[in-house]
């Protein structure tokens, strides 16, 4: 089941990056625009969850 839905995230993650280089090229139908500014959306939410300040974690100086 784990296997399952692995491959289903895989499959939308690697769905969204065509449609970020479809549109990319400029010929891509309205659908695929809207993805790929969903897929685009998602990677800045991951890339600033990512670079935000750990306050809560220890640094060993307990």
């Amino acid at each position: 089941m784990l296997v399952l839905i692995l491959a289903v995230v895989i499959l939308l993650l690697v769905g969204g990056c065509v449609c970020v280089f479809w549109t990319a090229r400029g010929d891509a139908p309205r659908w695929a625009r809207g993805v790929a500014k969903a897929t685009l959306l998602g990677s800045e939410l991951a890339r600033s969850a990512s670079r935000r300040p750990r306050s809560q974690q220890s640094n060993g100086d307990d």
